[in-house]
């Protein structure tokens, strides 16, 4: 593909996703880089978004429908990812005319590639509005019918089949195709609720109050980034389900707190805003990176809790280096995870993993475990939390550490919303399908 200025939504979307898709680069990230250093509108920034989002969640849907018309051609990655993003308007825009979705990509393919890309570009897709496209219901394997029609490999279809059923596996898989919505934490070291609310409005940014997290807000309209209030601190962004691992901790003005796996710091600054330093309660926030270290110094700096954090540069298996047992009133163990309850917000981290990642990151999650639990208080609670919904990285990883410390119960983990308490076990499980947020877990452990 040749290097051009990015010049339309599409233009922005098609490098996008070509860096993402064939160079792993993060969706969010790769997509905020390419929009900004372009001089698109707002309307245009949001088209390119919504093509981008919307390829990665349907890929395998779209590979499915594109693959009759190409027949195995080997061609270039950004020419299938231009067909795969016309195919993606051409069924899921309506508000976009097929007409002007085929110049838009001809003329794409003509200022990217040569005279015979253009032509064979031309050629499919006025066979793909010819002929229309191929029918899912027509695959006779229910999980690889259900892998083509939400995108979602199949060892993924199975397995949370198996785990929580057909009738729920089949609303988790429509609510990861669903657009994510952006919500924020009100910071209360800062300001309140009702003060958060009127100061965005007065900023052009309309939310209502979260349905799922005490502290959290639902953005309705507007753009949060570029406001005062998200500059100084007032509100940050973060997802509504993320927010009850913290939440679910009870955290007391002089705790001393471990954030054992913290980067980029937003449920290390959650926990400083209800801590007082005057009263001595602190969080120390872990992670082994040094420039992760230094973003959760900057997110602690912006929210005003900087003298509550102290950051530091250290893989938590490791903290017998540093740390002494029964240092910490409360320790929070948001674990390394596959990250499959985020699949809304990042569609295609779920065409790289495989189901031995889960199992080795099971490991992972227990060594981590069994490495800090020792640093706690007797009497003190251990929170353990993924941003997945895969049971072998949460109840199994839960039970594992249970079966190997008899000094440890578990307690039933609590929410301000009192969310699913009539729930038989005591972990509590987040599905997407739930209440539009991530899919997220959350366990109490309490030292005896």
């Amino acid at each position: 593909m040749k290097n051009k200025q990015i010049n339309t939504a599409r233009d922005a979307a098609l490098k996008t996703l070509d860096q993402v898709l064939q160079n792993g680069a993060y969706s969010n990230l790769q997509l905020n880089q390419n929009l900004k250093s372009s001089q698109l509108s707002e309307v245009d920034k949001r088209l390119a978004t919504n093509l981008v989002y919307g390829v990665l969640q349907h890929k395998l849907t779209l590979e499915y429908w594109l693959a009759p018309f190409i027949k195995g051609k080997k061609i270039e990655s950004w020419v299938k990812t231009l067909l795969l993003m016309s195919i993606y308007q051409y069924r899921y825009l309506d508000r976009v005319p097929d007409w002007a979705v085929t110049n838009e990509s001809i003329e794409l393919a003509k200022q990217l590639g040569n005279p015979g890309t253009r032509r064979f570009v031309t050629g499919v897709l006025h066979a793909v509005l010819r002929q229309g496209l191929g029918d899912v219901n027509a695959i006779e394997d229910p999980i690889k019918r259900r892998s083509v029609e939400f995108s979602l490999p199949q060892w993924l279809v199975d397995e949370l089949i198996k785990q929580y059923g057909q009738s729920t596996a089949d609303a988790i898989f429509k609510a990861v195709n669903e657009p994510a919505r952006v919500s924020l934490r009100v910071n209360e070291a800062k300001t309140t609720i009702p003060q958060a609310i009127a100061i965005l409005k007065e900023q052009g940014v309309e939310v209502e109050p979260s349905q799922v997290a005490n502290d959290g807000l639902v953005v309705k309209s507007g753009d949060v980034v570029n406001t005062d209030a998200f500059m100084q601190g007032l509100v940050t962004i973060q997802d509504e389900s993320a927010m009850l691992a913290v939440e679910s901790m009870t955290i007391n003005p002089a705790d001393q707190v471990l954030d054992a796996c913290a980067a980029p710091g937003g449920k290390t600054v959650q926990i400083a805003a209800a801590l007082d330093e005057k009263q001595g309660g602190s969080v120390t926030a872990l992670d082994i990176h040094a420039h992760k270290i230094k973003l959760i110094e900057k997110n602690a700096q912006r929210l005003g809790v900087a003298e509550r954090v102290h950051a530091c540069q250290l893989d938590a298996r490791k903290v017998d280096e540093k740390f002494a047992d029964g240092q910490f009133d409360k320790i929070l163990v948001d674990a390394p995870c596959s990250g499959i309850g985020l699949l809304r917000r990042k569609p295609e981290i779920r065409y790289d993993k495989k189901l031995s990642d889960s199992q080795n990151l099971h490991e992972i999650q227990l060594a981590i475990l069994n490495a800090v639990a020792p640093k706690l208080k007797k009497g003190g609670i251990m929170t353990y939390s993924t941003c997945t919904i895969l049971q072998q990285e949460n109840d199994g990883t839960v039970q594992a550490f249970l079966a190997a410390h008899p000094e440890f119960r578990l307690l039933k983990t609590q929410t301000a919303r009192a969310l699913k308490n009539a729930r038989t076990g005591a972990t509590l499980t987040i599905l997407p399908s739930d209440y539009g947020s991530d899919g997220f877990f959350i366990s109490n452990l309490q030292r005896l």
